[in-house]
């Protein structure tokens, strides 16, 4: 229970970072999401083309690797410095879980009954209404249970950023279990506890995003 009392508080420093993070990477990858989800079902070619190559890449490659990428490579390739490891932490999350996420978006679109806007076009709607007052509501349904895991992804996902010096959760595990390795079990046991209670909430929210999905959309 000491080695408890004396862990807890140290880890308890992260916290706000891990939170402040895991906000500003949620905001930022749904918007993401659906930026690159209705570009990729837009008519024009280019448009298309870049949103699907953006996909595919941070898809394709790791997390880890986009992280230094962002914030080792960035600056001395390009001379282009993101200000802070901050930002570096919250664009390689969101544009990486924003990629998976554009083709929830994407596919959820896609999936409406096309009955649905066969009927909005009788009803002499513009496109721009359709979208918006027809499909896009139904489609949001369907996106609501993944949207909701992948919220705790990017949770775990934060962790990550105690690699660039982030003062996180994680980083103070690290530095605990470096200068204590006889302590190295309780402290990753602490870290896995905070994890899982920030957790909890979001796990609540995701059920109840899958029993509001469950209500259904309109069928043909």
């Amino acid at each position: 229970m000491s080695a408890i009392s004396e862990i807890f508080p140290v880890l308890m420093q992260g916290i706000k970072i891990t939170i402040t993070v895991l906000l500003a990477s949620i905001v930022c990858g749904y918007l993401f999401a659906f930026i690159a989800g209705f570009c990729r079902l837009s008519n024009n070619v280019i448009l298309r083309k870049f949103t699907g190559l953006y996909v595919e890449v941070f898809r394709g490659t790791s997390l880890i690797v986009q992280l230094f990428w962002l914030y080792y490579a960035l600056p001395i390739l390009f001379g282009f410095d993101l200000g802070s490891d901050f930002w570096a932490g919250v664009l390689a999350i969101s544009l990486n879980y924003g990629a998976y996420m554009s083709e929830i978006v994407r596919g959820s679109i896609l999936s409406v009954a096309k009955g649905q806007t066969e009927a909005a076009t009788a009803l002499n709607m513009s496109s721009f209404q359709r979208m918006r007052l027809v499909i896009f509501p139904q489609a949001v349904k369907m996106m609501l249970p993944e949207f909701g895991n992948y919220l705790i992804q990017m949770l775990k996902a934060t962790s990550l950023v105690s690699l660039i010096g982030m003062t996180d959760i994680l980083y103070y595990g690290d530095i605990l279990r470096s200068s204590n390795l006889s302590q190295a079990p309780t402290v990753y046991l602490l870290v896995l506890v905070f994890y899982f209670i920030l957790a909890l909430p979001l796990i609540f929210l995701t059920r109840k995003m899958e029993s509001i999905s469950k209500k259904g959309v309109a069928s043909e």
